[in-house]
């Protein structure tokens, strides 16, 4: 008897199996598929889904000025920039920087720091990244600047401590601030003894200050330090030219570490 009902509830499966498998081929040969998801009437100006690639690329491109408007109207844009304009008007205020003051912003980003230094009243504000963002940001390695020795009288980055080669990307900042200009960079909230190790990576700049300062909700130690001229001594050696003389640091003589320190007359 269990073995009769057994086939029967067999032969129910198959039937209930194969009535299922008949119906989702009618379903799927003769239903016309909607054109689009939502109600024509409520929506004439709806398209419907494309039906190949060549329908798809006739819909309209959003343009950069587009984009950039819708990205630079959020609340979250405008909070960045206004958090970039304090520092910079804290610099304006030690005279770091003018109407004239031609400024270079490495790591860039999207252009928050560019954008603060235009409203501000700079001209000439060059930012760069790995990943450019028309018109604010060019693409440039911040390791490899393709730029002349000397052509800024500011260098700016707030992104030093995320750098892959920081010596590289220090020495590369430097390099394109002329002498007598400034090269301020934001790292994380430290110490003095932390300043000090991010003013080795500055061997032809010297001191100037630092302060804590609120970046873009984020706390960080801004440094600024002022370019200076310099002289090649033995190689690697850097003779920094300050304002009390010819400073020689660290210089290895016959096996004896020396500092030497002489008037500049």
């Amino acid at each position: 008897m269990e073995k009769h009902i057994q086939i029967f509830l067999r032969k129910v499966s198959y039937l209930a199996i194969t009535i299922a498998t008949l119906t989702l081929l009618l379903v799927f040969l003769f239903q016309t598929p909607p054109e689009t998801c939502i109600d024509p009437k409520t929506n004439p100006h709806h398209k419907p889904h494309p039906k190949s690639s060549c329908d798809a690329a006739h819909r309209p491109i959003t343009t950069i000025d587009k984009k950039n408007h819708r990205l630079w109207s959020t609340n979250a844009w405008r909070k960045s920039v206004d958090s970039f304009s304090a520092i910079f008007h804290y610099l304006q205020t030690l005279k770091h920087l003018s109407n004239h003051t031609q400024a270079l912003v490495l790591s860039a980003g999207g252009g928050q720091a560019v954008m603060s230094l235009k409203e501000i009243g700079l001209h000439e504000v060059t930012g760069v990244e790995l990943v450019d963002s028309p018109p604010l940001v060019s693409r440039a390695d911040p390791h490899n600047l393709p730029f002349f020795d000397g052509v800024f009288n500011l260098g700016f980055s707030a992104h030093l401590d995320q750098a892959l080669f920081p010596s590289r990307y220090a020495r590369e900042l430097e390099r394109t601030v002329s002498v007598g200009g400034t090269c301020v960079v934001c790292v994380e909230e430290c110490g003095n003894d932390e300043v000090k190790e991010v003013m080795k990576l500055f061997r032809k700049s010297e001191f100037s200050q630092a302060r804590n300062i609120t970046l873009m909700g984020s706390k960080m130690t801004m440094i600024i330090t002022r370019r200076i001229k310099t002289h090649c001594f033995y190689g690697d050696v850097i003779v920094k030219e300050t304002s009390n003389g010819l400073d020689l640091d660290g210089v290895i003589i016959d096996g004896a570490s020396v500092k030497l320190k002489r008037s500049s007359d």
